[in-house]
């Protein structure tokens, strides 16, 4: 199995959902999958709730990203379905995108972004720290690797900033600013965390047919999601604070 407990947020649709979906259809499914998303039981979660009735392993939880109480009470469900056992593997998937450009941007739009696509994961990660070092320090296992504990960064290569000069034609400033900041924040948790046994990744899924990525995307979601799983497979801690794509290909920071 890639790792016995998985938890991936804004797991009720795009790529959140497709990750859940196809953990729980793998010949070695996750002991425990926490799909995880603002309203689980709302008109948002229908599709993730008629996944979770097919599947055991999936435990749908509700995580708002950017409400600490919030996340704090999902740390409280999610410890209670663990029994004493730590957290594999976090995703940080939930995000927000933006089209805003410098004519367009206003402060608003801007911290919107970051509270979502930065403070959001942070909080995340901080909260659920104290699981993840549990797991890590699980009999029998060394080295780096989603199966021991890892945190992995949902990115984008629009926040690159080595390839920014070749991709203006879409400016998103609050969207590409975000995602550079999340970056930034991953090569932090890396350095800080690889001594604790914690491995941390940035993925980049590609340019996929979701809400995000519109109908005009060249990638289907299945697609892509069938990548970064085998891409998180494959993690040492040789790929500790790397930037991948969903091949497996290295991504300018």
């Amino acid at each position: 199995a890639l790792a016995q407990s998985i938890l991936v947020t804004g797991s009720n649709r795009g790529i959140g959902l497709e990750l859940v979906r196809q953990l729980a259809a793998s010949p070695q499914a996750p002991q425990h999958i926490f799909a995880t998303c603002r309203d689980p039981d709302g008109l948002s979660g229908k599709a993730l709730r008629k996944l979770a009735a097919r599947h055991p392993s999936i435990k749908l939880v509700q995580l708002d990203t950017v409400s600490l109480p919030s996340i704090q009470g999902a740390v409280q469900a999610v410890e209670s379905h663990l029994k004493g056992q730590g957290l594999n593997l976090l995703i940080n998937n939930a995000g927000v995108s933006s089209h805003a450009t410098l004519q367009s941007v206003d402060s608003q739009e801007m911290l919107s972004a970051f509270t979502t696509n930065v403070i959001g994961p942070l909080q995340v990660t901080k909260e659920f720290l104290p699981l993840l070092e549990k797991a890590a320090k699980g009999l029998g296992k060394e080295g780096l690797s989603c199966s021991r504990a890892a945190i992995i960064n949902v990115s984008t290569k629009v926040g690159s900033i080595g390839l920014c000069l070749g991709m203006l034609e879409a400016p998103m400033y609050p969207y590409r600013a975000s995602k550079a900041a999340q970056n930034m924040m991953t090569r932090c948790m890396a350095a800080e965390l690889k001594d604790k046994g914690i491995l941390c990744t940035a993925i980049h899924p590609g340019w996929v047919k979701t809400d995000m990525g519109t109908e005009k995307a060249p990638l289907t979601v299945e697609h892509s999601v069938r990548g970064i799983l085998t891409v998180l497979a494959s993690l040492s801690q040789d790929t500790t604070g790397a930037f991948l794509d969903w091949e497996g290909n290295s991504v300018p920071w």
